[in-house]
């Protein structure tokens, strides 16, 4: 059985929500990082003894939080030690505008990722991109290279659209599928 991680921050509940359902989707256990941008007790212990990392941000200013940045910086003795090389790794975002440059906060988890010399899982499901599709349609916002949601700006976490949520459960069932087939 695979030992799966979701790292996430969240800054108003929407980034939570949608790592609840990667969790659902992967069985995997959650690992919030804090207002401070610290992990809990015993979290790094957790993240050495994972098979895979799903990491997840908010997307601000077209990247990820500060308090995921302090993470990823604390992260370097990990990385000097490449005690995560070749652990499975994957990533997520939410933010308020349709665009809201999610791309790059999905590029900076890939960086992050990659120095640490992880393999990366993509998203895997194609998009709902013809002219029938609807909002509440999985992966309607396109993204290959993790999962994407997007909530108006005046929308609490509760109103998350339910296509993005599923995206979310498929993303993570995809990185457990992939873990499993990996022999981890």
């Amino acid at each position: 059985m695979s030992k799966i991680v979701v790292l996430y921050h969240s800054g108003y509940g929407h980034t939570q929500r949608m790592a609840q359902a990667v969790s659902e989707g992967a069985g995997a256990e959650l690992l919030a990082i804090d207002a401070d941008g610290n992990l809990p007790a015993g979290g790094w212990e957790t993240l050495d003894a994972a098979d895979a990392i799903i990491m997840g941000s908010p997307t601000y200013m077209g990247s990820v939080s500060w308090q995921f940045k302090k993470f990823a910086e604390a992260s370097s003795k990990p990385w000097f030690s490449q005690s995560w090389k070749d652990k499975l790794f994957a990533g997520f975002t939410h933010s308020a505008s349709m665009n809201g440059d999610k791309q790059s906060t999905l590029n900076y988890l890939f960086t992050l990722a990659m120095q640490h010399s992880g393999l990366w899982v993509g998203a895997g499901v194609l998009p709902s991109n013809s002219k029938a599709a609807q909002r509440n349609d999985v992966n309607y916002l396109g993204s290959f290279a993790g999962a994407m949601a997007q909530s108006p700006a005046d929308a609490g976490a509760g109103e998350m659209f339910a296509g993005d949520l599923e995206t979310a459960r498929i993303f993570g069932k995809r990185v457990v599928d992939t873990a499993q087939r990996l022999g981890r």
